[in-house]
């Protein structure tokens, strides 16, 4: 028996509509009878009364969400026995009444039977297996015949029997194969659910697997760099701190070199890593798009850094692709932090425009610049990244810069927004 956890979706409410539905027709029918020209016989008023009551109890049965977890498994199983005892019992009740003398009467409740029963047998089939169709339907024909045969001898005279029997027939294959319909339907549909749920499960599992792997990436990814910005800093201050060890108290000149370029260093590995930690935090292009982004990025950073800013950033850039406005926000990200350990500074341009189908950034400062052609600034990670970023996206950067004079980064992006 199932209980209430594996009730078929649908079926209460249905069961309680049928219910409600029968109700209204049996009052109708009994309003209908009260004021027709033509009386009908007081048993078929009195059925018609019957069937408008337990149609109605059962209706407030269906009703009471109470019983439901009171009575659990047995919830439903009830409510079909209260639904089948009445119609079953009906010719019972007209052999009893009106005798065998009422043939027609009797046949109309047969027929009447075998409509009001298919409520039963809907919710039968729906809610379980054939075979409780087949024994729903083989008692309700066992009980007919044994009311024909015990009351009053109906089955006993020949004129009778044929046509009595033929109904009860029509009604057991009537109910096999409506029974049989809704439960391949049924079954069916508890296939397409299961299957269903089995999707959303492995798309579950799919979908984690994915955020896993992506985590992983990303804290590979996390290590490399603060691999490459702390341990490589890191590696070579302590060379250059036992390099000051040794040269402490006999050559101070050359030890205040070694301790000033390990400043240095120490200064260059919190920019990366303080890089490296920012890029796990929310990014701020979803939330503010990319001018605003570049423009809070400058003037936070001349708030920090101390120089004065100087903004030519056009409102409507376009809609450029996340992975291109990605690009262009770490792009002037690193060359700001430079500018800010670097440059030394007092006035920083940052331009960022959009001329017809090109997109464009410059970041100018009138710090003290370097020699771009020297091997040792050819290979500083920070300009390598943001060439990587640019030839990433199909961009294109260069970078102008003398002794004294400054430096200028320019990235020029054409596409379409």
């Amino acid at each position: 028996m199932k209980s209430v956890r594996d009730l078929e979706p649908g079926v209460l409410p249905t069961f309680r509509l049928f219910m409600g539905v029968q109700f209204v027709i049996s009052l109708l029918s009994v309003i209908a009878h009260r004021f027709a020209f033509y009386k009908p016989q007081s048993e078929v008023i009195a059925i018609s009364v019957f069937i408008g009551l337990e149609s109605g109890l059962l209706f407030i049965y269906l009703s009471l969400p109470n019983l439901l977890r009171s009575l659990q498994s047995f919830y439903l199983p009830i409510g079909i026995v209260l639904a089948s005892v009445g119609p079953i019992f009906e010719p019972f009740f007209v052999l009893n009444t009106a005798g065998v003398k009422s043939q027609d009467i009797l046949e109309v409740v047969l027929w009447q039977q075998i409509i009001v029963l298919f409520i039963p047998l809907i919710v039968i089939s729906w809610q379980y297996e054939m075979p409780q169709v087949i024994l729903f339907s083989g008692l309700t024909g066992i009980l007919n015949i044994a009311q024909l045969t015990t009351a009053n001898g109906a089955l006993t005279q020949g004129s009778l029997s044929g046509s009595f029997l033929g109904i009860l027939f029509v009604e057991l294959i009537a109910f096999l194969l409506v029974g049989h319909m809704i439960v391949s339907l049924v079954k069916v549909q508890r296939e397409q659910r299961q299957s269903l749920t089995q999707a959303n499960q492995r798309l579950a599992q799919y979908a984690s697997t994915v955020e896993q792997l992506t985590i992983s990436r990303e804290r590979n990814r996390l290590a490399r760099e603060l691999h490459d910005v702390l341990a490589h800093t890191l590696s070579g201050v302590a060379v250059e701190l036992e390099g000051l060890r040794a040269m402490l108290g006999r050559d101070p000149e050359r030890s205040k070199e070694l301790l000033n370029n390990s400043l240095q260093a120490v200064r260059e590995g919190l920019t990366e890593t303080r890089r490296a930690l920012e890029e796990l935090r929310a990014q701020p292009l979803e939330d503010l798009g990319l001018a605003l982004a570049v423009r809070s990025l400058a003037e936070s950073y001349a708030s920090r850094d101390d120089f004065q800013i100087e903004l030519g950033i056009d409102n409507d850039l376009g809609d450029y692709p996340a992975d291109v406005q990605q690009c262009i926000y770490r792009i002037a990200q690193e060359a700001l932090a430079n500018v800010a350990e670097h440059a030394k500074a007092q006035r920083v341009q940052v331009i960022l425009k959009k001329d017809k189908d090109q997109l464009q950034l410059i970041i100018k400062d009138d710090g003290k610049g370097f020699d771009p052609d020297d091997p040792g600034n050819k290979q500083h990670y920070g300009l390598l990244g943001m060439r990587e970023r640019a030839e990433m996206i199909g961009g294109i950067l260069s970078l102008e810069s003398h002794g004294g004079a400054g430096t200028q980064v320019t990235f020029s992006y054409k596409g379409s927004s």
